[in-house]
């Protein structure tokens, strides 16, 4: 496996495991913590999960980033696809 290729996995695992804090930046709010923990938690995961995205973006390259964020933007969702 080359080098680049390598680059475009990882690239594309880092935006998808984004998903896995904000999974966590919903489920903070339903635990047991004080008001200012459950601020801070919802805040840092989010963080993260903006880091993980960007940085994914950044090693899959501005083409397929562009594919890839135009496949989640739900404005897309139900468009017919041009040919």
């Amino acid at each position: 496996m080359n080098r680049k290729n390598r680059t475009v996995k990882a690239g594309i695992f880092l935006m998808i495991f984004s998903g896995v804090f904000f999974g966590l930046m919903l489920l903070v709010p339903f635990l047991e913590l004080a008001t200012k923990q459950k601020v801070f938690w919802s805040s840092a995961s989010f963080i993260a999960m903006e880091v993980c995205f960007w940085a994914g973006g950044l090693l899959v390259g501005k083409e397929l980033f562009r594919k890839y964020k135009s496949q989640i933007n739900p404005a897309n969702w139900f468009r017919k696809k041009q040919q």
